[in-house]
Parts: C-alpha cells; sequence; structure tokens
C-alpha cells in the first residue's frame, strides 16, 4: 500500500507503545485518531466511536471538513492523504499483532451454513483491509459475499450494504434477514433496511445501554448465542444437521 508520509515517526513509535492495550478497545480508533491527529486534525479517540461501523472515508471527510470547513478546494487531498495515513497503519498493525476472532464465531458461522442458513458480512472498511482482516482469520470461503462501503453510494446507517448483500444472496424478501453488529450505526442500518431481525451484540466497543437506545429486536452478549436465538425467538425448527423445518 503506498502512503504519502513515513509512519515510522515518533507517533507511529507511541502507537506501538500502546497498542497491548488498544487491542482490546478499538484499533481501529485509535489508528483513526493518529491518522487524523498526523494531518492536522486533533480529536478524541471517544469522538470516534459514535462513529465505528461508517465508511472509514467518509468518517475522515467529516472530521476534516469540521476542522477546516467544506468550501476548501484542497479538502481532497488532505482526505486522501489521511485515509492512506490510516488504512497503512491499521494494516501494519493487523499483519504485526494479528487478528483474534471471537470466541465461537467461527462455530456459530459453521452452524448457520449447516442448516443453509447463508451469510454476508458488511463493513466500513474498504476492499483491501476487509480481504486481509478474513484472510487472517481464515475466513474467504464461510461467506456468500463481502460488502465494503465503497462498494455502495452510502455507507451505514444507510441500508444499502445489507441491500447489496441479499442481492448476492439471491434473497428478495427482508422478512427473511437478520442483520447483527456491535455498533449503533449497525442497528441504525438495520432499522432502516426494515429487516425481520436487527441484532446487537455486546463484544464490540459499546455498552448496553447505547446499542439498547437504538431500534432492535435482541442483543445478544455474543454471535455465539445467535443459533439459540434463531430457534426460541424466530421459530427456527432444526432438524437433522444441514436441513431446517
Amino acid at each position: 500500500m503506498s502512503a504519502g508520509s513515513d509512519l515510522e515517526t515518533s507517533q507511529a513509535r507511541h502507537l506501538r507503545h500502546r497498542w497491548h492495550h488498544h487491542r482490546r478497545h478499538g484499533e481501529a480508533v485509535f489508528c483513526f485518531a493518529c491518522a487524523l491527529k498526523k494531518n492536522g486534525v486533533p480529536v478524541e479517540e471517544n469522538d470516534l466511536r459514535e462513529w465505528k461501523g461508517a465508511s472509514k472515508r467518509e468518517v475522515i471527510r467529516c472530521f476534516v471538513e469540521r476542522q477546516f470547513g467544506s468550501a476548501q478546494h484542497t479538502l481532497d487531498e488532505l482526505i486522501n492523504r489521511t485515509f492512506t495515513d490510516f488504512s497503512q497503519l491499521l494494516e501494519e498493525q493487523y499483519r504485526r499483532s494479528g487478528i483474534v476472532p471471537i470466541q465461537r464465531a467461527e462455530t456459530t458461522f459453521r452452524w448457520l451454513l449447516d442448516h443453509n442458513i447463508r451469510i454476508a458480512t458488511t463493513t466500513g472498511f474498504d476492499r483491501e483491509i476487509n480481504d486481509l482482516i478474513l484472510q487472517t482469520v481464515g475466513w474467504q470461503q464461510i461467506f456468500t459475499n463481502n460488502v465494503c462501503s465503497t462498494d455502495v453510494a452510502l455507507g451505514r446507517p444507510a441500508p444499502f450494504m445489507i441491500f447489496h448483500a441479499m442481492e448476492a444472496a439471491k434473497v428478495t424478501d427482508v422478512s427473511e434477514v437478520i442483520n447483527i453488529g456491535d455498533t449503533p450505526l449497525d442497528l441504525q442500518a438495520g432499522a432502516n433496511a426494515a429487516v425481520r431481525g436487527v441484532m446487537g451484540v455486546l463484544t464490540g466497543a459499546h455498552k448496553e445501554e447505547r446499542l439498547r437506545r437504538e431500534r432492535h429486536t435482541q442483543i445478544l452478549r455474543s454471535v455465539a448465542d445467535l443459533p439459540s436465538v434463531l430457534q426460541t425467538d424466530f421459530g427456527l425448527q432444526v432438524g437433522p444437521t444441514g436441513s431446517e423445518h
């Protein structure tokens, strides 16, 4: 990945020093804050948390325009440079430190596939970071489709990534779709798509109280709880492996 600046700065060294703490508390948010500050846009990490799940480029544009105003013609260059710095910094950290999947997530994915339930991902990351994550955890072959915010006109809270995933899975009825995520924007997108299930999970940066302020059908401790919820709350009747009723 090309970058217009040298990330081996004191800022990047400071990142490595604090990385152990931030791996559990939002590495993407931390890399965002570093990239923005490096390009003259001071921001607190807490200000960025409400934007988790959004298109990363849209987030950068919002904070750059808040700092410098939206009328300047030179902002696109600054936005592109900041996005490149963010992407390179996050990629470096993922490659260096690895990615730890949520416990029992893959078991849940396999259960869904075994019962003929198609699954897809949506993300605010661009294609390169998305593919790196899936490759690192070995999930390239699990999903029907992996939709990035760059695949649609607007990212979350717009419902378009969900609709794009439905299109890839050849699903035409939103009453057959469940959207699950760990951010308020995930829940907003699910509500805007009017899908049958809009589920929040508590394995992200947001606390239960924050997620419950959004429209939702369930709040789960983890995606690992999904199989039981599908059976108890949605009436999924599970027969032998590979069938459902």
